[in-house]
């Protein structure tokens, strides 16, 4: 489908969706959106719903601005998948053995290595601006500055809520792996500090909602966002990066006589900000819930634990930013979820993954999302379908 459009106090709000289908709270937070007086274009993808301040699925572009909370607190939180020389054939029947590898190599939750991994030692691991990440960190925000400890050993690690390590298998039976992380407890605190401090400024002091305070270009406040904001993005491109090096020798030792070879890794953050040209001006795009579609650039649409996932190519549709959606996106809250499913419902639902299927995981069960194929074909102007995957392993958090 191509884009509805719908009035905004500053600029239309251009829909990949039906807005009838779209929940009151999340069209509020749009229209609000849409009258902040720095806006040039708001793009919505077919997964939105409510968010913190920004609506998940939103593409913001600013001129000399941008608003913290239209990232989200896990700055550069995206996906990796890289596939395999295996096929289906290659797979034991009893797939629990290599869930439980994969979850010694990667801590998952709010776990995080005994040590700092060594990048040195990994398996295709590419060491260039590594060094310099962490001598960055001493310019960081003081208020966080006593994580280094904690946010080097969380590098190569999952996280909780949607994030998942997952080993998938294409139409063709080429085995993937496929992954889902951020920046981990050091990005959500370096952006909560900043969205704090955007709402005490005084040119946010008149906003409909605070949550959507920016920081103006030429100030000291901006200078120190963004030098912390691509500081996270950069930390959770890396920390993808050790998940999936840690995964690859995990495969490579559970499959040694089949001698595992990978292709070249496919990554794509969903929650960040890049400077980018439109319509003949430099504007500041963020991406909350949405990933970047230029024409050729592949990228990552996965589904919920029990469904599918996309690798797609964009087609470079401008008036979405050169965007499409992250994922399925939510059709009702983890709160919601709890209470509407059981862990019987899980288990049903997950029905031939190795995962895991106790309430402790309820809330990202199916049902809770969107569907992945509607999804993909309200975006058939932004993406190109490359590869359908399917999951035969799901580890969370």
């Amino acid at each position: 489908m191509s884009y509805v459009e719908v009035p905004g106090a500053k600029v239309p709000i251009r829909m990949w969706t039906d807005p009838a289908s779209v929940e009151d709270s999340a069209m509020r937070q749009l229209q609000n959106t849409a009258g902040l007086p720095w806006i040039k274009g708001l793009a919505v993808m077919p997964d939105v719903h409510y968010g913190k301040g920004a609506t998940v699925g939103s593409v913001i572009a600013m001129k000399d601005a941008v608003c913290p909370a239209a990232v989200g607190v896990d700055i550069g939180c995206g996906m990796s998948a890289v596939k395999t020389s295996l096929t289906a054939n290659d797979l034991p029947g009893d797939l629990s053995k290599l869930r439980s590898r994969i979850e010694q190599a990667i801590p998952v939750g709010a776990g995080m290595h005994r040590e700092a991994v060594d990048p040195g030692r990994l398996y295709g691991f590419s060491e260039t601006g590594y060094a310099d990440l962490w001598q960055r960190f001493d310019y960081i925000a003081d208020a966080v500055k006593f994580r280094r400890d904690r946010a080097l050993r969380q590098m190569g690690s999952l996280g909780q809520g949607n994030h998942f390590w997952e080993l998938c298998i294409d139409m063709p039976d080429s085995v993937w792996i496929m992954l889902h992380s951020g920046s981990r407890n050091i990005g959500n605190e370096l952006a909560d500090f900043h969205i704090n401090v955007a709402r005490g400024l005084s040119h946010n002091q008149g906003l409909v909602d605070r949550d959507l305070a920016v920081f103006l270009a030429a100030t000291p406040e901006m200078q120190a966002y963004r030098d912390d904001l691509f500081w996270a993005q950069e930390y959770a491109k890396y920390n993808r990066a050790v998940m999936m090096s840690l995964s690859k020798e995990v495969i490579r030792r559970e499959f040694r006589k089949a001698k595992v070879s990978f292709e070249q890794e496919i990554s794509c953050h969903h929650n960040y900000v890049a400077e980018e040209r439109y319509d003949g001006m430099d504007l500041l795009v963020t991406r909350k819930g949405a990933i970047r579609a230029g024409s050729g650039e592949y990228g990552i649409i996965p589904g919920s634990m029990g469904t599918g996932s996309y690798i797609v190519k964009g087609l470079g549709n401008e008036k979405s930013f050169n965007s499409a959606s992250h994922g399925a996106g939510r059709k009702m809250s983890r709160t919601a979820a709890k209470k509407r499913f059981s862990a019987r419902d899980l288990a049903e639902q997950t029905r031939g993954v190795e995962c895991r299927k106790d309430a402790g995981v309820v809330d990202e069960i199916p049902g809770a999302y969107k569907s992945i194929e509607q999804v993909i074909d309200q975006q058939t102007d932004l993406v190109q379908v490359v590869a359908k995957l399917k999951q035969v392993i799901c580890v969370k958090g």
